[in-house]
């Protein structure tokens, strides 16, 4: 038995799936009669050395099981097992027809086909369905022995990407880029940032090396490509698909059963040279890694919340660090944690400075909703309005864009007061009029929408409170009747429909695109001149300490759909906080400034990239239990110097959003000085804690969120 080997081992009265970890020859002998013998030694590719090894890291850093660790890259059992042979046909070479045989029109046709094929054989299903004829002729020949039948493993799908070449000219800056990805290719690890504004071109510098890496045909490796979106995948791959002749093979959650297997099986026997994938990629059995792509490197969609909480980005550095390959960040607005990494010379920096193609940046301009207001029951201010014509006017588009999914955030009754608020969880439900539903966004709960209060049966009188993307797309249809007008939202689309949204915005049949972050960052779109944000003011208050960074990451995104081709850009954005840095920052076109002032604060109160932070969120559906867990838990923490030298804890504190799915919940955040790991401190305090009844604890390192 190898390191590696994918097993079937007894436990219990079931089987489950396991991996020969390692050797140790040093283990103390252990008593026969506890040994239990493996059930299956399945035909799947040996886990790799390395990948073992991050599997036991990221274990470590997170606080997981590593079997929670290992069951990501297990997670797709078909591709465990050889694939399913394939039946194919093929004429039986120098034999004469037997005694008494009847040559027909299509016994002579399957003949001729299969002896005029290629390889002098056909998969089954295309010989009969090539041939014309039915599946009882090709048997009849089969019975009379003047075609043989065999089976044969399917063949791969995934042929080695060529870059064309005339599809792209480079300019100097970009070439310069990628000549240096490329020259520190050879010497295996380091982190580089493509840090270029948006427009710049970063996806054909990365498109460069990874057509000259494939090129060599003495380099076996294999390229993974990290999109933080499935939604970006479609436009991504019709790129990919134009440039290299094919596509890459793809990993994420909308894949079918039987495609996962296949790709799973193509990535571990190194069939598959480039895949493209959200951030359960990284824990692919990769055969040979030769470098990593992580595109839009700052989204937040990286960060794993469920299950094993982990940030698919910092994983990746660690991933690429055991393979000891290169790894590539590109962002045209870096996280923090990157920026420093770049500034202070861990991380070469690779520098993008103007748009491809001559295109310009747009010109950003702000519009104070204390001065400019909408009229009532209404969202747009008149010089957004006014914005907005002139591009109807000259055959341009525009993007209004809000970050709040469905038609309101919040229904009440204007004779009785009544909110209407998830039974479950301590959130109000918000209004999907498309769908004609009121719905809970943190638990999934929903119910009908309806014109009479349950609370108080009063009829018309209910009244939606604040603007969701649905009603910023009705007053855009009620403004202007004639213009062609699409809303795009998680909630409104499916993967194809974003797809087919976004071909009809390229071939210029949408005039006023509506939308949330959904469409705010990755996307090109020639003919969209002008940008407006509803609500720029949204997520920049409450208890994040990301809250400006997020803010100025989502508005330069979005502000970057507008001018990339040849007719300047324009971005308005609607705020009640027009002196705030964030925004004084995006109008002024100071991004490096804005990120030196926040890393300063950060560094002052010691907060990431400088401190560490870690969350323990506990949850339990009986609220007086929880407290008393809490408290224990209060009592069990190390306070010896040795053990919380640097360290604090914070709380416990009712979480913002104090109940989901009918579960009270309570949160600490832990904090270190700078060059202190929490993990030991961790361990120490929560190490061994036995959680009563439907209490759940979960650890969160380097948290994203703070609700």
């Amino acid at each position: 038995m190898e390191p590696g080997n994918v097993v079937r081992v007894p436990l219990g009265p079931r089987t489950a799936l396991g991996v020969v970890w390692d050797r140790d020859e040093t283990a103390s002998e252990v008593d026969e009669s506890k040994l239990k013998s493996i059930t299956q030694v399945l035909s799947a590719q040996p886990i790799p050395d390395f990948h073992r090894k991050f599997v036991d890291w990221v274990a470590r850093y997170t606080l997981s099981a590593p079997g929670a660790v290992l069951r990501m890259t297990l997670s797709a059992p078909d591709g465990l097992l050889p694939p399913t042979a394939e039946r194919w046909v093929r004429v039986v070479p120098d034999q004469s027809p037997p005694k008494g045989y009847r040559e027909t029109p299509a016994r002579a046709t399957v003949l001729a086909l299969l002896g005029d094929s290629r390889e002098g054989a056909l998969h089954r299903p295309a010989a009969i369905q090539r041939s014309g004829v039915s599946p009882t002729v090709l048997d009849g020949l089969i019975k009379l022995g003047l075609v043989e039948a065999f089976e044969r493993r399917p063949r791969g799908r995934w042929p080695v990407p060529k870059l064309r070449r005339d599809t792209f000219a480079l300019s100097q800056g970009q070439q310069e880029a990628a000549d240096r990805l490329v020259a520190d290719h050879a010497q295996g690890f380091g982190v580089s940032l493509i840090d270029g504004v948006t427009g710049s071109g970063k996806t054909e510098v990365y498109f460069d090396v990874l057509d000259r890496l494939l090129a060599d045909r003495a380099n076996t490796g294999q390229i993974l490509v990290m999109l933080p979106e499935i939604a970006l995948t479609g436009q991504w791959l019709s790129r990919f698909k134009q440039r290299f002749g094919c596509a890459p093979a793809l990993w994420h959650s909308d894949l079918t059963s039987k495609q996962r297997a296949e790709t799973w099986r193509a990535v571990a026997e190194g069939e598959a040279r480039v895949v493209v994938g959200a951030r359960s990629a990284l824990f692919l059995p990769f055969r040979e890694l030769e470098m990593i792509i992580l595109d839009e490197e700052h989204d937040g969609s990286f960060k794993q919340e469920d299950g094993v909480v982990y940030q698919a980005r910092d994983m990746a550095v660690v991933r690429a660090n055991i393979a000891d390959c290169p790894i590539v960040l590109a962002s045209a607005t870096p996280s923090l944690e990157t920026v420093l990494n770049a500034n202070e010379g861990r991380y070469q920096r690779l520098i993008l400075p103007s748009r491809h193609g001559g295109a310009t940046m747009p010109t950003v301009s702000l519009i104070n909703l204390r001065e400019d207001r909408p009229k009532r029951g209404t969202w747009l201010a008149p010089t957004l309005v006014e914005a907005v014509e002139k591009r109807l006017v000259a055959g341009e588009q525009s993007l209004l864009f809000l970050n709040r999914r469905g038609y309101a955030p919040l229904t009440l009754c204007n004779a009785c007061g009544h909110r209407y608020k998830c039974p479950s969880c301590d959130a109000w439900l918000t209004e999907h009029r498309l769908a004609r539903r009121l719905v809970c966004h943190h638990c999934g709960f929903q119910s009908k929408s309806s014109n009479t209060c349950t609370a108080c049966g009063e009829e018309d009188s209910l009244v939606a409170c604040g603007p969701g993307v649905e009603r910023v797309g009705e007053e855009v249809v009620r403004r202007f009747p004639d213009a062609r007008v699409a809303i795009g939202s998680s909630d409104t689309m499916q993967r194809h429909s974003i797809r087919e949204l976004i071909q009809a915005v390229e071939r210029g049949e949408i005039d006023i695109l509506v939308g949330t972050q959904i469409l705010a960052k990755g996307y090109h779109f020639p003919d969209l001149t002008l940008v407006g944000v509803v609500d720029a003011d949204l997520s920049l208050y409450g208890s994040d300490i990301r809250a400006s960074e997020k803010t100025f990451q989502l508005l330069h995104q979005v502000a970057g759909r507008a001018g990339r081709a040849e007719i300047p850009g324009e971005v308005m954005l609607q705020t009640h906080e027009p002196d705030h840095p964030v925004m004084q920052a995006l109008i002024a076109d100071e991004r490096d400034a804005f990120y030196d002032t926040e890393l300063g604060q950060r560094e002052m109160m010691a907060l990431p990239p400088f401190g560490r932070l870690a969350a323990v969120v506990v949850s339990d559906p009986d609220e007086d239990g929880l407290d008393a867990f809490c408290r224990e838990l209060v009592q069990r923490q190390p306070r010896e110097p040795e053990d919380a030298d640097g360290v604090k804890v914070l709380g416990p504190a009712a979480a913002p959003i104090a109940v989901v799915r009918g579960r009270h919940r309570r949160r600490f955040l832990v904090r270190s000085a700078p060059g202190v790991r929490l993990q030991p401190y961790l361990a120490r305090w929560l190490g061994g804690l036995k959680t009563p009844g439907a209490l759940r604890m979960r650890v969160d390192i380097d948290p994203y969120s703070f609700l």
